[in-house]
């Protein structure tokens, strides 16, 4: 699901434009956005939470030339789902169709 299939499915279950649903989609966003910036955690219970993560320094070799690169230590948004998330997530893939009997 891309974004705009995402707001015409916001628009229909809340019931709204998708005009609005688009200007609610990216004010969530921007919001999560500022808050992982300042180094707050976001929690949505049910659905789960956005926090930043601080990524040590590594070494790594670079495919391209064999050669071993240092990889600077820095910050990454991370985010952890919910127990519901996980729960919806589970049950869906339990309804997958019966695999196909290999022939003889």
């Amino acid at each position: 699901m891309n974004k705009s299939e995402l707001v015409k499915a916001i628009a229909e279950k809340a019931e709204i434009t998708q005009k609005q649903s688009a200007d609610v989609l990216d004010a969530v966003v921007k919001t999560i956005q500022e808050a992982l910036a300042n180094g707050e955690k976001v929690q949505i219970i049910g659905f789960g939470s956005f926090e930043v993560r601080d990524r040590k320094e590594r070494k790594v070799k670079s495919p391209a030339t064999g050669q071993e690169i240092v990889v600077p230590a820095t910050r990454v948004p991370a985010f952890k789902p919910g127990k519901s998330l996980k729960e919806a997530v589970v049950a869906k893939k339990a309804v997958k169709k019966p695999a196909k009997k290999a022939k003889k």
